[in-house]
């Protein structure tokens, strides 16, 4: 599918100028694009938010369900911090200009149960390139009772997919070490997606079997051999785990292309897309809480999300500084610069277009 698609060759004189801009900001001001020691701290704080409560967990001797939990739920605050702010910039190539630490803070996203490598095809490839097109952009994808493009197939339960997918969403982190994690790699070696990032097909299987194993290992083998607690107590403080993690990454990546306002290309019979790459992610990608500085931070600067994706090779901790950079180009050129003020106006622009979206098409003569 990927093959047959063309971005536009329209004048790219917007990105030239930004790009010339943006560069200028960094040498000008003797900067690196790349993490400083406020990124650091913040990587020291969100791993030991992770495995702190575990490791107080399982060796300090907790005999209270409730601490338990609130262990477990510690953890999910922390799973969800590491992807967003750390795994995201070190697989993007953003944290350090040295590769072998991108890698190794990049498989941070194994160790917490993910698999790196299917996440570098699913969102450095696919969504970062095609974002918002349909049956390419794995992030909108068909999802059986979710239906988040106006080209996906309309279900009935879909009228009432704005109220039920808040609680789906929850699940994101467990479906994927459950189940797609799987299907994706098994997926990836039909189209050969595997072989174009330079890897092979029965390495990332090894991989992804060690990771799994070895995840499932001291998240839920551990506890139950090593606290008091029942199995199925300690199933349940890592389901709960995977469910704040979850719902945190969903509501945060979510309404950055799935929003009230945004645009779904649609590429013609020969497979062209109507703008070139850098329009294209200005019309798929919104903004939000630009003022809030602590949801900024935990949130490794993805309410950023324009820049992130103009600019995926910056770390997310210069977003804030360029982003006056970007809105000033795009208004000379007339790109729309689009973002909410809070971050409960971009759920509500969440909320709307997953109403709409819920609605049965009305087909057009030609089209039924």
């Amino acid at each position: 599918m990927t093959n047959n698609l063309k971005f536009s060759t329209e004048p790219r004189e917007f990105f030239a100028t930004l790009n010339q801009r943006v560069n200028s900001y960094f040498k000008t001001n003797n900067i690196s694009k790349n993490a400083n020691a406020s990124m650091v701290i913040k990587t020291i704080f969100m791993f030991s938010l992770y495995f702190v409560p575990y490791f107080f967990m399982v060796g300090s001797g907790v005999t209270s369900l409730l601490v338990f939990f609130i262990l477990w739920i510690l953890m999910g605050f922390g799973k969800a911090g590491i992807g967003l702010s750390i795994m995201h910039d070190a697989n993007h190539g953003s944290y350090s200009q040295k590769q072998w630490i991108n890698n190794v803070l990049g498989a941070s996203l194994n160790i917490v149960g993910g698999h790196a490598f299917n996440w570098k095809v699913q969102h450095n490839v696919l969504h970062h390139t095609y974002t918002n097109v349909h049956e390419v952009d794995e992030d909108i994808s068909p999802r059986g009772i979710i239906r988040m493009a106006p080209e996906s197939d309309w279900k009935p339960i879909h009228k009432y997919q704005h109220y039920y997918a808040w609680f789906f969403y929850g699940l994101l982190t467990f479906v994927w070490i459950v189940f797609k994690d799987y299907s994706r790699l098994h997926r990836y070696g039909k189209d050969g997606m595997v072989e174009k990032q330079r890897s092979t097909l029965t390495k990332e299987w090894i991989l992804l079997m060690i990771t799994k194993i070895s995840y499932l290992g001291y998240t839920l083998a551990v506890p139950i051999i090593f606290t008091p607690f029942t199995w199925w107590q300690v199933f349940l403080g890592f389901f709960i785990m995977h469910y704040i993690a979850g719902f945190i990454l969903a509501v945060i990546f979510q309404p950055a292309h799935v929003i009230e306002g945004t645009e779904y290309p649609v590429a013609d019979t020969e497979g062209n897309l109507e703008n070139n790459w850098a329009v294209h992610q200005m019309k798929t990608t919104t903004n939000f809480a630009h003022k809030n500085r602590i949801l900024s931070w935990y949130v490794g600067g993805l309410n950023y999300q324009v820049e992130h994706h103009l600019f995926p090779h910056v770390c997310h901790i210069h977003y804030r500084d360029i982003a006056p950079i970007v809105k000033q180009t795009a208004a000379e050129f007339g790109v729309p610069y689009k973002s909410k003020d809070t971050f409960m106006d971009a759920m509500k622009g969440h909320f709307t277009i997953m109403r709409e979206l819920g609605k049965k098409p009305v087909l057009s003569p030609a089209r039924a």
